[in-house]
């Protein structure tokens, strides 16, 4: 299937928007930071458009960033996953074995040890409370936008996030009540549902409404050339999209950004290393078992990325929106763009690692 052509692929096989796409991301921080101070009631205005903790403006452009990736989905090869399970069972076991208990793990090596002469106890308990509702949130949207810039395999990814999806709905409240030490928690369903829903399911409707349009009457050959050709033209799109997101998201959080930067240093220490740890252990990991690289480097990022949605959703209903585990989950959502580009990149470069898999 075609993508871009030799002469506008940066090495690695990206193209020119994601080559420079860390430029631009960073640049849609500082903007969106600065435009959060200077024009605050733009940003509220944004986020009243929210239903069940969902803000559907960044809703839009999160259908701007999966749609090029569903529509390369072959819903015919969809069957075939289950003959390459390693790329499944990795992101299953690091997503539901390894990541909410390594994430709590440092949680409380950080907030009650490392820094507990800086914090207070209450403070310690809530940021504690916040990261491991995060790393207990395994990430559904974002996903198919790291699978896309390495050049992932889109059948497997949307494998990979059905099966994540499925768990989520009887593991997550489970695994953060052990976790937490409580027994009553409430899972907002009509955040996970919509959530699915916006993130996932009509996002994919439309790239198989859209592939069908562009296959019509074509041999498959032709079929998969009209297909790469217009996944290629439209690209631009999505990385726009997740500019855009990153403006809004920090522009939400430029007052907190600029006031409380000790704060959100302390609690990004854990979530940097648990990021950048869990991605190091499905990635070797999937190197050690001969996973071939499509497949490889997403089960790595869907591993390490976070549903930030629920995450943030859950830590409002439990403590409040002005609590500190709310805090702390936002800030998960402030590390994760920068930082799974920095991985992304990591993969691209280390591609050949995985040659002749």
């Amino acid at each position: 299937m075609t993508d871009t052509t030799p002469q506008d692929a940066a090495p690695g096989g990206i193209g020119f928007f994601e080559k420079w796409l860390s430029v631009w991301v960073a640049m849609g921080m500082a903007g969106g930071i600065a435009l959060g101070v200077i024009v605050p009631d733009l940003f509220a205005w944004l986020a009243g458009f929210e239903y069940a903790s969902v803000n559907l403006a960044i809703a839009v452009l999160i259908w701007a960033m999966v749609w090029p990736m569903m529509i390369q989905i072959d819903f015919a090869s969809l069957a075939r996953v289950g003959e390459r399970p390693k790329g499944l069972i990795i992101t299953l076991v690091v997503n539901w074995l390894i990541k909410p208990f390594s994430m709590a793990l440092l949680g409380v090596l950080f907030f009650e040890h490392v820094f507990a002469p800086w914090l207070q106890p209450e403070d310690a308990q809530q940021y504690l409370a916040g990261v491991i509702i995060l790393g207990a949130a395994p990430c559904t949207a974002m996903v198919f936008v790291w699978s896309q810039l390495t050049k992932g395999d889109a059948n497997y990814t949307l494998v990979q996030v059905a099966a994540n999806d499925l768990i989520m709905v009887v593991a997550f409240a489970p695994i953060v009540a052990l976790l937490l030490g409580v027994t009553d928690i409430t899972v907002p369903w009509d955040t996970l549902l919509l959530s699915v829903g916006l993130y996932v399911v009509i996002p994919l409707i439309a790239g198989w409404l859209a592939r069908k349009a562009l296959s019509r009457g074509k041999t498959a050959a032709a079929a998969d050339k009209a297909v790469g050709d217009f996944t290629a033209l439209i690209k631009p799109a999505s990385i726009i999209g997740l500019i855009g997101t990153v403006i809004i998201l920090f522009g939400f959080q430029g007052e907190t950004i600029l006031t409380q930067p000790i704060t959100i240093a302390i609690i990004a220490t854990p979530l940097l290393i648990q990021t950048y740890g869990i991605f190091a252990i499905a990635y070797g990991v999937a190197w050690l078992w001969k996973t071939p690289f499509n497949i490889a480097a997403p089960c790595a990022l869907i591993g390490t990325s976070n549903f930030f949605e629920l995450a943030v959703a859950v830590a409002i209903s439990l403590f409040g929106l002005n609590s500190g585990a709310a805090l702390a989950t936002v800030v998960g959502v402030l590390v994760e763009v920068p930082v799974m580009l920095s991985l992304v990149a990591f993969a691209n470069r280390t591609q050949g690692w995985f040659a002749g898999r």
